[in-house]
Parts: C-alpha cells; sequence; structure tokens
C-alpha cells in the first residue's frame, strides 16, 4: 500500500505540516521535512496496522519557482545518471576492442588511448572475464 504525504511549511513557525490526505486526521509537524517524514509514519501508525511497511509518497508545496527549479534538477540528474551508465559501457566496449585481437593492447598503451589511469583500466578489465580467462592462461 501507498500513501501521499502532503508537506506544507508554516509561514509563522517556519516548521513543516506533514499530512497524509487519505487518511482523515492523520498529520503532524516537524522542524525540519525528515522530521515530519519520520514523525508522520508515528502518526499513520494511529490509524492503520501496517504503517510501518507502507509505501509514502512525499509531496513537498512550495513555491511554483522553486517547484520548477527542483523538477528541473531532478529530470537533469535522471538524464546525467543515464549518460554515465552510456558512457561506462562504451568505456567497457572500447577498452574489450583495445585489448582483443587484432590490437591486443597493454593496459599501459589502452588507458593512454582512452585517457584513464593504467590503474582503472586493469580494475575495468579484472571485471571482465574473457580477458581473466586470457591473462589467467598465459600465466599458466
Amino acid at each position: 500500500m501507498s500513501y501521499r504525504v502532503v508537506y506544507e511549511r508554516d509561514a509563522e513557525s517556519g516548521w513543516w505540516l506533514a499530512r497524509v490526505p487519505e487518511v482523515r486526521g492523520c498529520h503532524t509537524q516537524g522542524r525540519t521535512v525528515d522530521e515530519a517524514r519520520r514523525r508522520i509514519r508515528e502518526a499513520l501508525g494511529l490509524f492503520v496496522e501496517d504503517a510501518e511497511t507502507v509505501s509514502l509518497e512525499d509531496d513537498v508545496k512550495m513555491p511554483a519557482g522553486a517547484k520548477r527549479a527542483v523538477t528541473q534538477y531532478f529530470n537533469l540528474r535522471r538524464q546525467a545518471e543515464e549518460q554515465e551508465r552510456a558512457v561506462s559501457e562504451a568505456q567497457k566496449s572500447a577498452l574489450s576492442a583495445l585489448v582483443q585481437e587484432p590490437l591486443r593492447l597493454s593496459i599501459r598503451d589502452s588507458a593512454a588511448v582512452l585517457g584513464l589511469s593504467h590503474q582503472r583500466v586493469h580494475q575495468l578489465l579484472a571485471g571482465q572475464r574473457q580477458y581473466r580467462g586470457k591473462r589467467a592462461r598465459r600465466r599458466g
């Protein structure tokens, strides 16, 4: 089960008011959003049995400009994480192409081509099975 929790900052006191609109009478407050978040779960426990395990969805009320800025931040952060995953996959693919036939570059040369440290290239290669297998056969 999931409940939406609305957080609003009281202009006079500066405290955060938290309420669960789906559960009549379920509300609390806290000096910080985190404190209000902890307390709303306790308050919800007075109304439902599974309050410790339910999912709470935060709905922090704020001025439109701040809401736009926060939304833009989360969108850009999500895009950056997706790009980071794509870069990581491209890095692994490029490294595989450099160390396998026909090039068979050394760790240091591969590092120089990719602009990485040789230590980082070694770490990346240690995670690739086919490379570990070839290295093990050469040593054995």
